[in-house]
């Protein structure tokens, strides 16, 4: 639900490949030029030329023996390129200095998500499904090379192993890198089975300090991000969205905006119903292009906008619950397990709108060019924003190519259902040309634009029961969930709503527990002017906190040890206890925390969750200062993700995870007032502070299983685990998120 080239140049600047023939290399975008990256370029583009070695889409080897992964999935700071290239290099038993990593273009035929039958990064599953066919990519690789080598030296294939990027034949002494071998390899026929290695001789998978593939580029400043690309006559567009969600443009003024030196165009541009319209201000720079954008006097036309604040969605919301919504899961008898519990628990939850806030807001380069169009971006979705632009722009979807560059985070905002950004700069494009400006146009939203331009986490309301038996059973569970569905009205409904139910507003809800009598309810609004999207780890960040307090309270109100009283409801559910074990072993669970100061209180929480296949458990520890302000003081993680490919990159996650459900559940929240937004940056978007950091240890269930995901299960139990622990200190339950001040009150 997070590249380094050891060679000498950025994954980015490497030309990019169109693989029809499967051995031969060709630059794909023509005569395509970086503006000051035009050398590298065309120097990479002589380095692989016919003479590469390309057994299939995802490996290329230059002379020099660089061996090259392509990768399907965007690089978003996940670690998707260290562990695709892992896989590789651990079957060709290469040198993983000399492993570098570019992106793959846009092209589902090849490099489709196997889950999904798109090209797309997501739902945490870019190792999951590449393990084999990035292994096998590799292997056939291998396999041809030795070949390669056994023609050479006239010996048995069987005789030379490989180790680092050179075959040897030990009988003779002779060896061959890589590179020296490629030209005959090339010529060679692919073998259409490889054998796989055992695990048992893995040399990188599953191995310590293995160093990321993106950490040198992006510390040298190598690394391209859309931000990076210049085109030879681009121009930069800084736009002016509307205020209100659905307004559109009524007159601009933009008499002031052409006075300032660097303006080139002031161009309105129409949106769609699920795209903005607005200005757009083009200059030859970012900072002319806002100083520009800042000048315009625009009226907008708000008599279809929406107007509606939080506080009156949150009393929609909870009058919708009143009312019996669509049962999305049911077992037993529910009325019978709540008419007369021997101890019955009530409880509300409101969790707000949340804004993605990575580090690179949004932005897109686009070139309109004799029928085709062309796109550099941190690319998440190549098949949706293909086909979504070839329909804007009466194209086919082949005359959209996409050069994937990094991405400075995502958290799911550049998997857009709607190409939303990506049509925009087209639009703008398409606009200026009209007015006689043919240029490329780098579309860049500030930080203000990424903040209040929607596509949020959907605000939603829980309405729960709980019902106790007189031993302390829990048998009753009654859970009805109100929200935005992500999916509904989108491209993507018919693979994620059924019946109308959103698959991903309930996923979680009051799983995994074994529980005889169970309903969940969803209602979902049938209209709502505020764009909603995927957040890292979904629905699960409000299903997650809902069940694990709720699970909580219910131990409370039994009387037993929230460890103890999930033992039984887990009994199906191994890989859950094994988790939760884990992490309450390792936290220490149930010996006492050191007290704190004078006047302060500490506490202990625990939670564990399911997400993408993954299977995550942590314990929080707290200490709440006299005047109700509180600090997480350490996180213990436990996680089972199957086979762990790349054990840093996996601990790295799960700590990225906690810090960002922390911010969520501290101080996420994106409010509106008469349909405005009321938050713009940083100052009021509060993400975590350094001092506002735990300490985190992780602790990796060894495992055989097939990888999962690790990307996103680290943030739903984080905040769930916060709020028991701070309620294990003061005896105040928390229901409402973020937590704020809600203590100091």
């Amino acid at each position: 639900m997070d590249i380094a080239n050891r060679s000498g140049s950025s994954p980015s600047t490497e030309a990019e490949i169109i693989n029809v023939s499967r051995r031969h290399f060709i630059q794909g975008v023509g005569g395509l030029a970086l503006g000051l990256y035009l050398g590298p370029v065309l120097a990479a583009a002589a380095k692989h030329g016919a003479a590469s070695f390309e057994p299939n889409a995802f490996v290329r080897i230059a002379p020099d023996g660089t061996v090259t992964v392509i990768a399907k999935h965007v690089e978003v700071g996940q670690g998707t390129y260290t562990g695709l290239a892992t896989l590789v290099a651990e079957e060709l038993d290469a040198d993983w200095s000399r492993v570098r990593v570019e992106g793959a273009p846009a092209d589902a035929s090849r490099y489709k998500n196997l889950f999904y039958g798109a090209q797309v990064t997501g739902g945490s599953t870019a190792m999951a499904n590449s393990f084999e066919q990035m292994r096998k990519a590799g292997a056939t690789a291998r396999a041809m090379l030795v070949s390669a080598a056994a023609r050479q030296w006239k010996v048995s294939p069987d005789s030379l192993t490989v180790s680092n990027g050179v075959v040897h034949h030990a009988a003779s002494g002779r060896q061959a890198g890589f590179g020296q071998l490629a030209a005959a390899a090339a010529r060679l026929p692919v073998p259409s089975e490889v054998k796989l290695k055992d695990p048992k001789d893995f040399i990188l998978i599953g191995k310590l300090n293995v160093p990321r593939k993106d950490s040198t580029d992006k510390t040298d400043g190598r690394a391209l991000f859309t931000q990076d690309v210049k085109l030879p006559g681009m121009l930069v567009a800084i736009v002016a969205h509307p205020p209100r969600f659905g307004a559109t443009v009524k007159s601009v003024d933009a008499s002031k905006a052409q006075e300032i030196p660097g303006v080139v165009a002031v161009v309105p541009y129409a949106g769609t119903a699920h795209t903005f319209g607005g200005v757009a201000v083009l200059a030859k720079n970012t900072w002319v292009a806002k100083k520009g954008r800042d000048a315009l006097d625009v009226q907008w036309d708000d008599s279809q906008s929406f107007k509606l604040g939080s506080d009156e969605i949150l009393a929609q919301y909870r009058q919708m619950a009143s009312r019996p919504g669509q049962v999305a899961r049911q077992a037993g008898d529910v009325d019978a397990a709540f008419a007369k519990p021997a101890r019955l628990i009530e409880a509300d939850y409101a969790f707000p709108y949340l804004a993605h806030a990575a580090m690179e807001p949004m932005n897109c380069l686009v070139r309109l060019e004799d029928g085709r169009c062309e796109i550099w971006n941190g690319e998440q979705a190549q098949t949706i924003d293909q086909f979504a632009l070839a329909k804007q722009l009466g194209l086919a979807p082949e005359k959209i190519s996409i050069t994937q560059l990094y991405a400075g985070g995502s958290f799911g905002r550049r998997a857009s259902t709607f190409s939303d950004y990506l049509s925009e700069a087209v639009a703008v494009a398409q606009a200026a040309a009209k007015q006689g400006v043919n240029a490329p146009i780098k579309l860049v939203w500030t930080r203000e634009e990424d903040t209040r331009g929607g596509y949020y986490r959907p605000l939603f309301f829980h309405r729960a029961r709980l019902s106790l038996d007189p031993a302390g059973k829990l048998v009753g569970w009654h859970q009805h969930l109100v929200g935005q569905s992500i999916l509904t009205g989108t491209p993507l409904e018919q693979f994620g709503v059924k019946d109308g139910i959103d698959s991903v507003s309930v996923e979680g809800a009051g799983e995994p527990y074994d529980i005889p009598n169970r309903r969940i309810e969803l209602s979902t609004p049938l209209a709502s002017g505020v764009p909603v999207l995927w957040f890292r780890s979904v629905g699960h960040t409000h299903t997650a906190f809902a069940t694990e307090t709720l699970i909580d309270e219910a131990a409370v109100a039994a009387g037993k040890d929230p460890v103890e009283f999930r033992r039984p409801l887990l009994a199906k559910h191994p890989r859950h206890w094994g988790v939760l074990q884990l992490a309450a072993e390792k936290a220490g669970w149930g010996t006492k925390l050191a007290p704190g100061a004078a006047g302060e209180r500490r506490g202990r929480g625990i939670a564990v969750h399911e997400s993408f296949n993954s299977y995550v458990a942590q314990v929080a520890e707290v200490t709440v200062k006299p005047d109700g302000s509180f600090k997480v003081d350490r996180v213990v993680c436990a996680v089972d993700c199957g086979l762990a490919i790349n054990p840093d990159v996996i601990k790295a996650q799960m700590e990225g995870g906690i810090g960002f459900g922390l911010a969520a559940a501290l101080h996420g929240a994106i409010t509106l007032k008469d349909g405005v937004v009321e938050q713009s940056n940083f100052h009021d978007y509060q993400v975590l502070r350094i001092n506002e950091m735990p300490a985190v240890e992780v602790h990796i269930v060894p495992s055989a299983e097939k990888p999962t995901g690790v990307g996103e299960p680290g943030v739903p139990p984080i905040a769930p685990a916060v709020a028991n622990a701070v309620f294990a200190a003061t005896g105040h339950r928390i229901r409402t998120l973020p937590f704020g001040e809600q203590l100091k009150s």
